[in-house]
């Protein structure tokens, strides 16, 4: 393969990598599971038993009432906005299809645009951290109702039950 074809190929991996990073971030998952065929239910976020072992080492804290009511506030904020959201076309997978789009024009173009892939994959990289951002925030959110003494019950508890996962 000469060095051109090479190029083309790598300018177009790396931004639908970039995209489909993006869908598992945005919750690219059907009502039953994880897109796509991985080997138990493995996705960009790790496996299930990862996502469980975060949700067991939160559970055996134990919360006080007004820690209880700051989560249910938080859950119920939540749900109100993905209520709010339910039925609409979601914004970042028109952007992500339109991306996608403009990336095989740019693949197919007569003359490789090494300007235009990168200013692409960097405004495709950009909209990823910002998700990722976004849900970093919510989850720091939540942390900061713990109490010193519970962040490092819960970070004893996660690593347990992650080292349960690597058995």
């Amino acid at each position: 393969m000469n060095m051109m074809k090479k190029m083309i190929l790598g300018a177009v991996v790396l931004p639908l990598s970039l995209a489909s990073a993006s869908a598992f971030a945005a919750g690219g998952h059907h009502e039953g599971g994880m897109k796509g065929g991985m080997k138990g239910g493995e996705g960009m976020h790790g496996s299930k038993c990862m996502m469980k072992a975060n949700k067991k080492a939160f559970k055996d804290l134990e919360l006080t009432d007004s820690q209880e009511d700051q989560f249910d506030a938080m859950r119920d904020a939540r749900k109100a906005e993905h209520k709010a959201k339910k039925g609409q076309k979601r914004q970042p997978t028109a952007e992500m299809k339109a991306d996608h789009k403009a990336m095989q024009n740019l693949m197919l173009s007569d003359n490789f645009d090494e300007q235009a892939v990168r200013s692409l994959a960097e405004k495709m990289s950009e909209r990823q951290i910002d998700r990722r951002v976004e849900m970093i925030k919510k989850r720091h959110e939540m942390m900061n109702i713990l109490t010193p003494e519970q962040k490092t019950e819960f970070k004893a508890n996660q690593d347990k039950y992650i080292a349960d996962c690597d058995k």
